[in-house]
């Protein structure tokens, strides 16, 4: 009796911890490959479900986005100037049985591939192009980069180039440039505002020629501005058309004398 009661319970803890064993609980955001008999025969998940102890052979698999470094890359642009480059690439398991069965370890796999691929698409651009159009030259990288990840049951998110570093020589250049071209700038608004004075004043000159008036008014407005100043002098000039009109007047003064 005593031998029965202790084959039954040796029974009942191998049936526990069979069932125990069998009994797999997936997070929401992960997924078990299962292989049976070295097959794989799917993904399941996520919750709990049961495998076939021994035969069976789970592997998890996350699918969360995962931000991969890509090292600092020295890459020479098309016209010919040494760079060196980093960037983060953006990357999420679409696929969990193809990449676990197609690639040994995708996240290492796409490092490398980032690395490849970033240098190649940085050399067919120029490093004006490489400063100014980084947007576009982001999306050339994450379209590469997801032609060759794709097969792998993995997508491409977003690749981004973080940095670009220049030799101090060709920095030193690039300041020099900047430094030309402000100046450049800065004497061509000057010029254009000598022209638009110009024009201006020819403007104001044909309207006083115009009109006499307006000039004497203007020489009025002069003298009140001087006045308002600090000022012991004040040269007034007079027109030329009053100093006629008095030299009249003497000369009839002159040839009618009064009686």
């Amino acid at each position: 009796m005593e031998g029965a009661l202790g084959a039954l319970f040796v029974v009942a803890v191998i049936l526990l911890i069979f069932l125990a064993s069998s009994v797999k609980i997936v997070q929401e955001y992960e997924r078990g490959v299962i292989f049976r008999l070295g097959r794989c025969v799917g993904a399941k998940g996520p919750g709990i479900f049961f495998i076939i102890p021994v035969i069976d052979k789970i592997i998890k698999t996350n699918l969360q986005i995962a931000a991969v470094p890509v090292a600092s890359q020295q890459v020479i642009t098309k016209d010919n100037v040494t760079a060196t480059v980093d960037a983060v690439a953006y990357f999420q398991v679409i696929d969990p049985a193809a990449s676990v069965v197609k690639i040994r370890d995708w996240y290492s796999s796409s490092q490398l591939v980032a690395q490849t691929t970033l240098r190649s698409t940085v050399g067919r651009h120029e490093l004006d192009q490489l400063l100014s159009e980084r947007d576009r030259i982001d999306a050339e990288l994450q379209a590469a980069l997801d032609a060759q990840t794709e097969s792998w049951g993995v997508k491409v998110h977003r690749v981004e180039i973080r940095d670009v570093n220049l030799p101090e020589q060709m920095q030193r250049a690039m300041a020099r440039q900047a430094e030309a071209e402000r100046e450049r700038r800065a004497k061509i608004i000057a010029a254009e505002g000598e022209l638009q004075a110009a024009q201006k004043l020819g403007e104001a000159a044909q309207i006083i020629a115009a009109s006499p008036g307006a000039l004497q008014l203007r020489q009025l407005q002069t003298l009140a501005e001087i006045s308002a100043e600090n000022s012991s002098t004040i040269i007034f000039p007079i027109p030329i058309e009053m100093l006629e009109a008095f030299q009249a007047v003497s000369k009839l003064g002159v040839v009618n004398p009064p009686r």
